[in-house]
């Protein structure tokens, strides 16, 4: 090898010498829109088979390694090129024809007053789109890559930006004692369906970004998914040096101070791409903290244009930036100390027009706490306006894990919503049921997200159909896991025997669990090993045999997951009964949809609450392979007892050991009890009637709503909409409304101290009917401020045994009469609303005191919420409510 510093190298490409007839499978295969749609996939494996599979179905590479004179004949075969203009026409049909989002919402693509049309920016560390471009590490990048494929479906003005890893994320390889080793070879950027993005001169467009001491120049590439353009960032430039060059050399890879110049590169030197290219975002989506970083430049790009403060500026940009958070955990955050982000931001702040410890602010929970670390997820949700979580039950989660960022709020109330994830549905679901439902549901039924009755259809799918494809399958599942199974044995150095002997127990007729995602701890990889005699027996019943297939990856820094993976390869060798049990190496997309698409029952094991989402079994659910799950994550909003399973109830337990002892066993038992008996059960025929009515109740319940085009979707109309709506409000004028609304927020802190409820009181009693109207009056204080300033709300709900408000529901109080009987004083006014309890038994009812502005919508203004503080008993009328009484009041035997 001669290495680049011994000599200068002058590098040129050499590029696929087509003949002008197959010109188009260039073009498509520098698009990843080839990657879902198996027609066009067809193509490069008609021209060599063995060579798509030995390019890792990579097809710019493989039509540079193809035999010359194997393009010339295939130039001259009608039938080919017959398919191939098929195919084109598609590919341009896609990207020419009217799109979803160009009918529903004209008006944003040609705005009337000046603004510029919406753009959505989406940011993200890695991005999952096909198995041969791997600059992803799993779940997190998948759904980004589904995000944009779904988004050049639907038409949404997308353009996307990450990283291009020349060593992608690693490759994993067991050694002899079933202990995982990580490879990390070369991208190959000339081999990708990338291309560096170039000036109307055609100079190499580049970006840098300021690191201590010295700047990082950064390549920009392009990788297109359908519509949607991804811009790529890459470090490894002559310019700069070897240890900056490595700043983007792997995923998640490196040591602390890697992970903050990734971040840094990633946002700030992100929006500097998109100027860069031309890209005129007004919508910046935040994919998982790693990009927050984002907000910080915007700040800055907003006063250099229009001469703001600090604060006016982030009023201005935080309605342009959504957040979404991935993580349930606050140890699964990036997090910073604050010597570190004084090195690497804090040369920002003069900038940015503000102090350091403001700046660091914006990265702690507790703003003044001047020790804690700088959290890139608390940046996030306090630089961006909308924010939410990746599942009905994660939104909740969030919600009280980071409720502390808004004292007093009500953890229901803290500002973070939820778009539940999705998957693409053609990226992951097989080619014979693609046929199936074009056939059954007609071709449109992966572009109208709003269309699930359509769905409906997948009841008429004959049994024996279904079946055929189901069994088909998982044939081919098998035979491909004999072969990879095979090739990790021959890597380990086994001999024939032993590779015989491991590959005998595989059964294409055997019911087939699968288990694949990343092996940390708290996924519980080995829940299903907690009971071998049981195990054992399920694995060698003559009559209902099992065999499962496990994969996935441990992070290279993470022994105790490494240790999960040697213990099941150490048992599955143990036995020859426990052979039917088989770990398939080096997790990636190709392995996950052979696994989706073949197995018959999809296992997942998390403690409940720590997984966000999870979206494996949404790929398996559209392939009619069943679920059975912990109630977390997507399966807590999805399971019903005609589409999956449930492990447990949706229990919490203190204790670790407690919870695996008890779903292990919850677990063989619907295995047992249900789910073999259903699957064996076998009519004439040899059909499983009751099986294929669930396989039919999952594909037609659970594929519209866990699809990317409906999450998507729900991303338009939920939070890219309204954001595109307010941030041109907020940036209109030279930023006259920001200013204003910082401002306002000035004079709310200063004034919040007299901002108080002073009394509270009915005059309907204590006791009151069921829906009957209760009018409740308050008299409160607000300092200097305006009653149109603030919300006074009556929050009432159903009070539980702790006397805890639950269930709660804020109602608007007015102004109490004529302005004249309003005002009891300086500062002082009275206000009156009225609650309707629902249902009977012991209610509640409190008052606060909130700002009021329209451009807050989608937030909270920390800190500044106000509660009646007065002595909780039963509610009274005002002349009780005056007195003073130091004892506590008695409680009645009955309230309403």
């Amino acid at each position: 090898m001669l290495k680049a510093g011994q000599a200068r190298i002058r590098s040129f490409r050499v590029v696929p010498q087509v003949p002008p007839a197959l010109e188009p499978l260039l073009e498509i295969a520098h698009n990843l829109w080839w990657s879902w749609h198996p027609e066009a996939v067809e193509l490069y494996v008609r021209l060599d088979r063995e060579l798509w599979e030995s390019t890792g179905h990579n097809p710019v590479k493989m039509l540079g390694s193809l035999d010359q004179r194997v393009l010339e004949r295939v130039a001259e075969d009608q039938s080919y090129l017959h398919a191939l203009g098929l195919v084109h026409a598609r590919f341009k049909h896609h990207n020419d024809r009217l799109s979803w989002f160009q009918r529903q919402y004209p008006s944003t693509m040609t705005p009337d007053h000046g603004e510029d049309p919406i753009r959505v920016g989406y940011f993200s560390a890695e991005f999952g789109l096909t198995e041969c471009f791997q600059i992803y590490s799993g779940g997190l990048g998948c759904l980004a890559g589904d995000h944009l494929k779904a988004a050049s479906e639907l038409g949404v003005p997308m353009c996307a930006v990450g990283l291009l890893y020349r060593n992608g994320y690693f490759h994993q390889y067991l050694s002899a004692d079933g202990w995982q080793q990580e490879t990390y070879p070369d991208l190959e950027f000339a081999n990708q369906p990338i291309r560096r993005v170039r000036n109307e001169e055609g100079e190499p467009i580049t970006v840098s970004v300021e690191l201590p001491g010295r700047e990082v120049t950064l390549a920009v590439w392009r990788c297109d998914v359908g519509r949607v353009p991804l811009y790529l960032l890459d470090a490894n430039l002559p310019e700069n040096s070897k240890q900056d060059r490595d700043i983007t050399k792997s995923l998640y890879g490196g040591d602390i101070e890697t992970r903050i110049q990734q971040e840094i590169v990633l946002g700030i030197g992100g929006v500097r791409a998109f100027e860069a290219v031309g890209e005129k975002v007004n919508v910046f989506h935040i994919n998982e903290g790693h990009a927050a970083f984002l907000a910080l430049e915007r700040i800055k790009k907003l006063r250099e244009r229009h001469d703001v403060s600090f604060e006016g500026a982030l009023r201005a940009g935080a309605p342009g930036n959504i957040f979404t958070t991935h993580t349930p955990v606050p140890a699964g955050i990036d997090r910073f100390s604050p010597e570190m982000v004084t090195k690497y931001i804090g040369p920002m702040a003069h900038a940015l027009g503000c102090d350091l410890n403001r700046l660091l602010s914006l990265g702690r929970s507790n703003p003044f706490d001047e020790n804690e670390f700088f959290s890139m997820a608390v940046l996030a949700l306090r630089s961006s306006q909308f924010a939410g979580g990746v599942s009905k039950l994660h939104g909740e989660v969030s919600r009280d894990m980071w409720k502390d960022m808004w004292p007093g709020t009500p953890a229901e109330e803290v500002p973070i919503g939820h778009v539940t994830n999705g998957v693409h549905p053609r990226s992951w679901i097989s080619h014979e049921l693609v046929a199936l439902y074009d056939r059954y549901l007609g071709p449109d039924w992966q572009l109208d997200p709003a269309d699930f009755g359509l769905w409906e259809a997948a009841h008429d799918i004959p049994d024996e159909e279904l079946w055929r494809v189901r069994n088909r399958s998982r044939e081919k599942m098998i035979a491909w896991t004999r072969g990879r199974v095979r090739r990790q044995l021959e890597a380990r150095g086994a001999v024939p025997d032993e590779i015989e002997k491991a590959l005998a127990p595989l059964d294409p007729d055997v019911f087939t669990i699968g288990f694949a995602r990343r092996f940390a701890t708290y996924k519980r990889g080995t829940l299903l090993m907690s009971d071998v005699e049981r195990l054992e027996k399920m694995l060698t019943d003559a009559d209902r045999p099992v065999q499962i297939l496990i994969a996935g990856k441990a992070h290279p820094a993470d022994r105790p997951g490494k240790e999960l993976i040697r213990e099941l390869v150490k048992l599955s060798e143990s036995k020859d009964s426990l052979r039917r049990i088989v770990f398939l190496e080096d997790y990636d997309m190709n392995v996950g949809r052979w696994m989706v698409q073949g197995c018959d029952l999809w296992l997942n094991t998390p403690l409940r609450g720590m997984e966000a989402s999870g979206t494996s079994g949404m790929k398996c659910a559209m392939n009619g392979v069943i679920n059975c799950s912990i109630l977390d994550g997507w399966w807590d909003e999805a399971y019903e007892p005609e589409v999956g399973f449930a492990i447990g109830r949706g229990e919490a337990y203190d204790d670790r050991d407690v919870a695996d002892a008890i779903e292990s066993r919850a677990l063989y038992d619907v295995l047992e009890r249900q789910i073999l008996p259903e699957f064996y059960d076998r009519d004439a025929s040899g059909t499983p009637r009751k099986w294929v009515k669930r396989m039919k109740a999952c594909i037609a319940n659970l594929t519209p709503r866990f699809s990317t085009i409906r999450m998507v979707a729900d991303y338009v109309e939920q939070y890219y909409l309204i954001s595109y709506g307010l941030s041109n409000s907020m940036l209109a004028d030279n930023l006259s409304a920001s200013e204003d609304l910082a401002q306002l927020i000035q004079r709310y802190h200063e004034q919040w101290s007299r901002v108080g409820v002073r009394r509270v009181w009915s005059d309907d009693g204590a006791i009151v009917s069921v829906r009957a109207a209760v009018t409740l009056k308050a008299e409160v204080s607000l300092g200097t401020l305006q009653p149109s300033e603030v919300r006074v709300q009556a929050v009432h709900g159903v009070m539980n045994d702790m006397g805890d408000l639950m269930e709660i529901e804020p109602i608007d109080m007015r102004l109490a009469g004529a302005d004249e009987d309003t005002r009891l004083g300086e500062g002082v006014y009275a206000f009156e609303g009225v609650i309707t309890p629902a249902g009977s038994g012991q209610c509640g009812v409190s008052v606060r005191i909130v700002p009021r502005d329209d451009r807050l919508v989608g937030t909270r203004l920390p800190g500044l919420i106000s509660w009646d503080q007065g002595e909780s008993g039963v509610l009274s009328d005002r002349d009780e409510s005056q007195k003073t009484k130091k004892k506590a009041r008695p409680e009645p035997a009955s309230t309403g």
